[in-house]
């Protein structure tokens, strides 16, 4: 039987692909968002234009089997999301993050039931990201119960990503030269497909609870391989941060920032159990585009392998 489904949000990057995915379901759609990014993209597809930060008239007297929540950020707008939608929808199906833990250090991998952070004032940006996604979760949960569910992703990467973090290196494996290679080649690195993703989160919408969601740990050297044959330069974790070089943000996919040694070893045997099947590396490698500037450009990597080699 066909559900209905409203989708928030549904035309940049996960959405575009959960939009995808419950379409090929069979599933009956209506998205709502502000119709600034790609507003001709589903044309056959019921849209509601509003702002759930401001407005959410148009979803007055509507209702669906579920709710797929992929743009929370804001505890006070899923508060005002969840209130409108009281008794209305049956099931709720909020998309949050890994970054939701309080720690990132552990040394067995990332569990489900592990502290998450609390919203409390002083946090760093990117804690203060964890703690609102955390926020966001238990005000779903507070509300819906066993009627929700939360996959946690990691990294996501793949078509249309609006960020270079994954589609850097196959751009800059492909332009040729010597490549500084971030750390050493076993480095750990996960991070999930999105088009996986979006295929469990709509078929997870009667399941219950939270999830981990990510691929299989992997190398960086499998990783930088799969990208094609290349000059690698493989540059020292310590070296790096001994130059300035901003773990994550300053190199793609390096993460070596201290207390986070469990960002890509994350426990996901929940999802693997509850039907989370992940494409090969080579796919996700061959189909992974953006339209965002490079991340790590071409001059500083020079400037940075210059100075290691020399």
């Amino acid at each position: 039987m066909s559900r209905t489904i409203l989708v928030l949000g549904g035309t940049r990057f996960l959405g575009r692909a959960v939009v995808d995915a419950a379409l090929r379901a069979g599933d009956h759609l209506t998205l709502f968002n502000r119709g600034i990014t790609n507003p001709d993209l589903y044309p056959d597809v019921e849209t509601l234009h509003g702002d759930r930060n401001a407005d959410l008239s148009t979803l007055a007297g509507r209702e669906w089997d579920a709710v797929i929540d992929v743009a929370a950020y804001r505890p006070e707008s899923v508060r005002a999301t969840v209130g409108a939608l009281a008794e209305r929808v049956d099931r709720y199906v909020l998309v949050s993050t890994l970054s939701v833990y309080a720690d990132h250090n552990t040394t067995d991998g990332q569990h489900e039931d592990a502290p998450v952070i609390e919203l409390t004032g002083g946090l760093d940006p990117g804690s203060l990201y964890g703690a609102r996604k955390a926020a966001c979760e238990r005000i779903v949960l507070d509300a819906y119960g066993d009627r929700a569910f939360i996959p946690r992703p990691g990294l996501i990467v793949g078509p249309h990503d609006p960020t270079d973090r994954f589609t850097y290196w196959p751009r800059r494996i492909a332009r040729g030269g010597q490549v500084l290679a971030p750390g050493a080649p076993d480095d750990p690195v996960q991070y999930i497909d999105v088009r996986d993703l979006a295929e469990f989160v709509v078929s997870g919408v009667e399941r219950s609870g939270v999830c981990n969601v990510a691929g299989p740990v992997m190398t960086m050297g499998d990783l930088l391989r799969a990208c094609g044959p290349a000059d690698l330069v493989w540059v020292p974790t310590r070296w790096l941060l001994d130059a300035g070089v901003d773990p994550w943000m300053g190199v793609p996919m390096w993460v070596a920032a201290p207390g986070w040694a469990a960002a890509n070893r994350v426990d996901v045997t929940r999802a693997l159990d509850a039907g989370l099947t992940v494409r090969p590396l080579a796919d996700t490698v061959r189909d992974a585009t953006t339209t965002a500037e490079p991340m790590f450009t071409a001059d500083e990597e020079r400037r940075l392998l210059d100075a290691y080699l020399n």
